[in-house]
């Protein structure tokens, strides 16, 4: 489906939201999600783009108790058994250090776990969820339209999961959404098929920071 009027992006007010990009979940790591180092320099490419043009960056993070009570009823169990995943305190539920801007604070698990946003930059935070989707039960819609932000360009892990959530959740609140095609692990064919149908902007990081510098 080619974008209309209504859903293409509009780089004068969108906002860069990455998923779920965590230590925990890198190459080699106690949860390691198949393409996420391999997207990690794409996704690094957007945060630079979007710093400098004083753009907003939400980064969404897991964070998991560990007996596992604020976590899915499918993980509880083996979070109940030690499974280390995202858990608070830890290294592992830290954002992916690529991602960092300088002298950024390490996510606070106590105001996180509050639903509040925690600023680590110029219009730049951590925001917690809950489950699957980044909107859910968060302040995500909040954060986004205090700074009038019209687009979302959404990055990160993984796509059949939490960015596929993430993504209706969007485009239920009438968002425009740019799903980054070389920025989401485990994204296929399959997976543009379905978005593009319901009006999702598909884009490469360098289409997408070009469209950010009016190329």
């Amino acid at each position: 489906m080619q974008p209309t009027s209504w859903t293409k992006p509009e780089f004068g007010h969108a906002a860069l939201v990455t998923i779920d990009v965590q230590r925990d979940t890198l190459d080699g790591q106690p949860f390691e999600i198949t393409g996420t180092s391999k997207a990690l320099p794409h996704i690094k490419r957007l945060c630079d783009a979007f710093r400098s043009k004083g753009a907003p960056i939400v980064h969404i993070l897991r964070l998991y108790l560990p007996d596992g009570s604020n976590a899915e009823l499918c993980r509880r169990e083996a979070l109940s058994e030690g499974a280390q995943m995202f858990l608070v305190g830890s290294e592992g539920r830290e954002l992916a250090p690529e991602l960092l801007p300088h002298h950024a604070a390490p996510p606070d698990d106590n105001l996180l776990l509050t639903s509040q946003p925690q600023e680590i930059g110029e219009k730049e935070w951590y925001i917690y969820k809950s489950r699957w989707g980044a909107f859910y039960n968060s302040c995500l819609e909040e954060t986004l339209r205090a700074h009038d932000v019209s687009t979302i360009v959404l990055a990160g892990c993984n796509y059949p999961n939490c960015i596929r959530a993430t993504v209706y959740e969007a485009s239920e609140r009438d968002f425009r959404v740019v799903a980054i095609t070389d920025g989401i692990s485990n994204f296929s064919e399959n997976g543009w098929n379905e978005l593009s149908s319901i009006g999702i902007n598909l884009m490469s990081a360098d289409n997408l920071i070009n469209g950010l510098n009016g190329k």
